[in-house]
């Protein structure tokens, strides 16, 4: 009897599922495996949420070691500590956009900008006959003309300095395509394009003595410059300075007094006095301006064999003609 109770609790049995020793975890998998698997999410939560509470906290404490490398970046460099990657980036399109605007104020030439306005405005000015007619038609006049004068003006400057970029390596080195800040496809990209600009206004406002302006001065300032056979008529003192004649003199002054009188005001065309004056003594100005610029290009202009003035007859020879020329 003995003996069979002890077999009988030896042999295995389906509460020790196999196992040489009863334990206590064993039966309560047996008789509540719904409370065994919730105590083991219990256990599985809990370890998941001590685990994700470390890694916010390594996170921020990388966030933090990481702001304040920025910060002392920043205080290194002169820059503000609440200065941060934004405001970084907006510093630097800041300076861009200074410098593009920079290397287009040089391209442009402002001296021949500012000396075109103030001529087509004081031209501009001998159509007015009556102190009505200063009025927004005038202005409205007045801005189609300059705004298309320079567009074009800018072609030609720009033509000038795409044809002259080895000579302005000596004589203007600061100019964008001199310097290396242009290359010539931008330069080609800026004069087509304000080339087009122009003809596209003059055409739009339908003032042809504004176009055929225009239209003169693209074919003169092209002749001028572009390194063609029987062009670039700047390699002759002579014909270059009858080009600034023409333009400055001519076309400056008939044209765009036309523009007013015909197409503003709608009056016949009449050449006034004042207008004959005003001609007559640009066209002594333009002979100036003809032996005065080149006068600091002489070194580029020999070594690229441009026969200016200033190259035939020497520049103290040239100063003591224009002083006579302007006493």
């Amino acid at each position: 009897m003995e003996s069979s109770l002890v077999r009988s609790f030896a042999s295995p049995s389906v509460l020790s599922t196999g196992r040489k020793n009863w334990r206590g975890d064993d039966f309560t998998k047996f008789c509540f495996p719904a409370q065994v698997s919730q105590s083991r999410e219990r256990d599985i939560l809990r370890a998941y949420n001590t685990r994700s509470h470390v890694t916010n906290i390594k996170e921020k404490l990388a966030l933090t070691r990481r702001r304040n490398n920025e910060w002392i970046v920043n205080a290194a460099s002169g820059q503000p500590l609440e200065s941060g990657p934004g405001a970084y980036n907006s510093g630097r399109i800041w300076d861009s956009v200074k410098t593009a605007a920079d290397a287009f104020y040089r391209f442009s030439r402002p001296h021949t900008v500012i000396g075109t306005a103030l001529s087509i405005i004081s031209v501009s000015l001998l159509a007015v006959q009556k102190l009505s007619d200063i009025s927004p038609l005038f202005f409205t006049g007045v801005l189609e003309a300059v705004v298309a004068a320079l567009f074009m003006n800018i072609y030609i400057v720009g033509l000038n300095q795409i044809s002259d970029i080895d000579i302005d390596k000596v004589n203007k080195p600061y100019l964008p395509l001199a310097s290396g800040e242009y290359t010539v496809g931008t330069g080609v990209m800026i004069v087509t394009s304000f080339s087009i600009m122009s003809f596209w206004l003059g055409w739009i406002v339908g003032s042809w003595p504004l176009f055929w302006a225009l239209f003169i001065s693209f074919l003169l300032g092209t002749a001028y410059s572009i390194n063609l056979p029987m062009l670039r008529w700047k390699r002759s003192a002579v014909v270059a300075a009858m080009c600034i004649l023409a333009v400055r003199a001519v076309i400056v002054q008939m044209a765009f007094f036309l523009h007013m009188q015909t197409h503003v005001f709608k009056r016949p065309p009449v050449f006034s006095r004042p207008l004959i004056f005003a001609t007559a003594f640009m066209s002594f100005f333009s002979v100036v301006i003809a032996l005065f610029k080149d006068i600091p290009d002489i070194d580029g202009d020999k070594i690229f064999g441009i026969r200016s003035f200033t190259v035939r007859l020497g520049q103290e020879r040239v100063g003591i003609l224009d002083l006579h020329n302007t006493a």
